[in-house]
């Protein structure tokens, strides 16, 4: 910093002895600022030295020190990774530590991570990095989780701090769930509370609330009832039948594309309709044959005939037949119930329409059992018997059910119906009972004619 002597040459031909003063003067003095200059910036270079050393003993000592955050802040993410990802997925049986869970989401890559928060600790001493943008293009695509595992949530819906989905409703097994269940035919009435819901009482119920009907009854001498019990292909190809007949015969489903109709008529998907076919509003298509259109259940008519054999109904004849036991006035609507599988779920008390017209109006449920040979619970609707008609009122719409929510039902008073061989079958008067779908279902399906 400290500059050389300045050497002024002057011509003696150019300049005088005042000019040559002058610079002479003036080169002194551009000297004597350089060496000031210098002196300031060697004194700045000392005090720096020991001020450098003080802050770099300092600082990692306060990153240490830190009583204002919590020492679980230090592991993100770990309580959310305990309670399972936002699929409601949970921890495996093998109770991962958190930091292995954390592992099963896309942002598990430790490097990436570590030198991430390396750049951050530098740059945090320099200078403020500037806020993301929250626009699509300025972010980064997530990259996806390998085969097997799931993100883990990084904000969660304040309920899944309580429990994941499987805790919530856990998966049972409906065979074993039911084994303890029991029938309780004998159950007493029930008393229905006061207001439970609006309706009205009728007459005391005298006759028998529940009834149970056989197949072999509607068709003797065909061996329906053993037949049906005992073949799990001749009940599958039953109901798929059914359930293809009418929804070809529904005008509602007329204009459906073909993809619609193959997800409609999954087994494990529910369907409704009519069940009437002698002098009922369906439409056949596709055939120009008057001989063949005035059959509406072509596809079950020809399942019958070849389990049963000569002298099997049609499939016309086998819904109408079952439809008869609706009573005098009937609506005639169908439909072919799955319900929740493989669940255990509350009971949901209701009345379907608080109405039996004519007095002799019922509800008639044909049970399909998960296997061969059934002779348990599971298949039907739950029931509670009730002292008195329970009657809808007037400006009740018919289609709306008479719902009684938050009512708790002691087990003295639920009947669980059993379905066995010659036990096909059972109905009640919708006035007569509240029921509930089961609260563990096993069961194929359940149809019920109204």
């Amino acid at each position: 910093f400290i500059a050389a002597p300045a050497t002024i040459r002057v011509s003696p031909a150019r300049g005088t002895a005042e000019q040559v003063e002058r610079k002479t003067a003036r080169a002194g003095e551009t000297r004597i600022q350089r060496c000031k200059m210098a002196q300031i910036l060697l004194a700045l270079a000392v005090l720096y030295l020991p001020f450098a050393s003080f802050v770099s003993a300092f600082v990692p000592a306060m990153q240490q020190w830190n009583p204002g955050i919590p020492e679980s802040s230090l592991i993100p993410m770990a309580s959310a990774a305990e309670e399972g990802d936002g699929n409601g997925t949970g921890t495996d049986s093998t109770q991962q530590h958190p930091s292995e869970v954390m592992a099963a989401g896309p942002k598990a890559d430790s490097s990436s991570t570590t030198t991430r928060r390396r750049r951050s600790s530098a740059s945090s001493l320099g200078r403020r990095r500037p806020a993301k943008s929250t626009s699509a293009a300025g972010r980064r695509r997530t990259p996806a989780p390998a085969p097997g595992q799931y993100a883990v949530a990084t904000k969660r819906a304040p309920h899944q701090f309580d429990h994941t989905k499987d805790k919530a409703r856990p998966f049972v097994d409906g065979k074993t769930e039911i084994a303890d269940q029991k029938c309780n035919e004998d159950a007493p009435v029930f008393p229905l509370p006061e207001g439970a819901a609006p309706g009205q009482n009728g007459d005391v119920i005298s006759h028998e609330h529940i009834q149970s009907i056989s197949l072999d009854e509607l068709f003797p001498r065909l061996s329906f009832s053993d037949i049906f019990a005992s073949s799990t292909d001749f009940r599958a190809a039953l109901r798929a039948a059914m359930r293809e007949d009418i929804f070809d015969t529904t005008p509602a489903y007329a204009k459906m594309s073909e993809k619609a109709r193959k997800m409609l008529l999954l087994p494990d998907s529910s369907l409704q309709g009519s069940w009437k076919c002698k002098d009922g509003r369906w439409e056949s298509k596709g055939s120009a044959d008057l001989e063949t259109d005035i059959h509406r259940m072509k596809k079950l008519t020809q399942v019958l005939s070849k389990y049963l054999g000569d002298g099997a109904p049609t499939g016309d004849d086998f819904c109408d037949t079952i439809g008869l036991l609706c009573g005098s006035n009937p609506s005639t609507h169908w439909i072919d119930i799955v319900g929740v599988q493989d669940r255990r779920i509350p009971h949901s008390w209701h009345q379907d329409t608080g109405r039996s017209p004519n007095s002799d109006t019922k509800t008639v449920l044909l049970g399909f059992p998960p296997e061969d040979d059934h002779d348990s619970v599971g298949v039907f609707s739950h029931c509670v018997k009730l002292e008195r008609e329970r009657i809808a009122l007037d400006d009740h719409p018919m289609s709306e059910p008479i719902v009684y929510p938050n009512m708790e039902i002691d087990e003295k008073y639920i009947i669980r119906p059993n379905f066995r061989k010659g036990r096909e079958l059972i109905c009640y008067r919708d006035v007569d009972v509240l029921h509930s779908s089961p609260d563990v279902a096993w069961r194929a399906s359940v149809m019920r004619f109204m």
